[in-house]
């Protein structure tokens, strides 16, 4: 079954909030987040999860990943989200049409 290009995601919770904006939240923190983190905050697999940022980057999203210099996880953040022209695409792109 196929989805209409007008509907919107449909909530991963009860609070009309989806794993979409969950995402987001996640990634505009200051101190940014992990593949894996990220991952068990969604219930997403790893690929899923870079799979996630690259439809956010696509979108127009600015995703900056930084590895630490102590090694470990490089940490991922949104620096700067998408223009309003580019915000109509971007649930496009996210939705892979």
């Amino acid at each position: 079954m196929t989805s209409s290009p007008n509907t919107k995601p449909k909530p991963a919770n009860g609070d009309g909030t989806t794993k979409k904006d969950q995402l987001i939240k996640l990634l505009g923190t200051k101190s940014g987040a992990d593949i894996k983190s990220l991952s068990e905050k969604l219930g997403w697999q790893q690929h899923t999860t870079r799979a996630a940022l690259s439809g956010l980057r696509k979108a127009g999203y600015e995703v900056a990943g930084e590895k630490s210099a102590r090694g470990g996880m490089a940490k991922f953040r949104i620096l700067s989200g998408p223009t309003l022209q580019q915000d109509a695409n971007a649930e496009a792109a996210i939705r892979g049409a």
